[in-house]
């Protein structure tokens, strides 16, 4: 069984992603990790190429900055990637700039890759997600953060990066069979120095929206305002990906959760009542088979 890697990246630097142990963390299950390095005002390239020549291959690309609506470049990029992964290699495994595994979950993940490998009627693996917010201590607890999404797929080329990258399709916009697999993606994606958030913030929606709403809806700060966005978060009491530790120990920003702000929306509590019942509202890019 051979599987590739494959990510795509730009301004890792200058955005904060922890790009490297992102790319790291999946490095001991991989045989081959296709970085698709976008053209960056940082010295991203040279980052991506620090890591493990050995087993890394980099593609550099040119992001098509005019896709602004539905975050459809970031597909794009997703894509130049999953396309240049070997012929031969049998799964595909996907990670984001800033999404991390656990090495405590290796065992599973090569179990599972094994178990479904000649079981075609499934298309890709599924993972559970822990979304860090604000701090490394605190996960969103509340049905605004997705629960699951693909992160593993087959090496077949009627697979492609869907929409804005969170998950995938193949054919003529068919979801993909998945196996549900006790395997949890650690995303940092709202963790970082408010400063970095806030430039990230700007630079993000600019692949969604054009000027004019960048004007309207974006404000003109230097930081982020973090306490204006808390929803439902939850203490975390498990332990981070072992690549995490250095940067978590360069924690440099404090975060603070105020109980009367700490409170689930009346949406989010009508949702959690309706999947107490029986009846789960959130999005599924998927069909689970296994």
């Amino acid at each position: 069984m051979k599987v590739s890697g494959f990510t795509f990246i730009r301004n890792a630097i200058k955005l904060d992603y922890p790009i490297v142990e992102a790319i790291q963390s999946i490095l001991p299950l991989c045989d081959e990790v296709i970085v698709a390095v976008g053209n960056s005002e940082d010295e991203t390239l040279a980052l991506i190429q620090s890591i493990d020549p050995s087993k890394i291959r980099i593609i550099e690309t040119i992001w098509d900055d005019s896709k602004r609506e539905n975050g459809a470049v970031l597909a794009d990029e997703t894509n130049k990637a999953f396309h240049a992964i070997s012929s031969d290699s049998d799964w595909a495994f996907y990670i984001q700039g800033d999404e991390v595994i656990h090495e405590e979950d290796y065992a599973e993940i090569r179990a599972k890759m094994q178990a479904y490998v000649n079981d075609l009627e499934v298309d890709g693996l599924l993972f559970a997600y822990q979304h860090f917010f604000g701090s490394y201590d605190f996960i969103g607890a509340s049905n605004n953060w997705y629960k699951n999404e693909i992160r593993i797929i087959r090496n077949q080329k009627n697979i492609y990066s869907y929409r804005d990258a969170q998950g995938f399709r193949k054919d003529d916009n068919q979801k993909l069979n998945v196996a549900a697999i006790k395997a949890n993606v650690y995303h940092y994606g709202w963790v970082k120095d408010p400063r970095a958030m806030q430039a990230k913030q700007t630079s993000f929606h600019k692949l969604w929206h054009d000027d004019e709403w960048m004007e309207k809806n974006i404000e003109d700060v230097e930081f982020f305002p973090y306490e204006d966005h808390i929803n439902g978060l939850a203490r975390f009491k498990g332990t981070h990906p072992a690549v995490m530790q250095p940067r978590i120990d360069r924690l440099n920003w404090s975060f603070k959760v105020e109980p009367s702000r700490n409170k689930k929306s009346l949406k989010n509590k009508l949702k959690d009542l309706l999947k107490f019942i029986g009846i789960d509202t959130n999005y599924r890019n998927y069909k689970q088979v296994r």
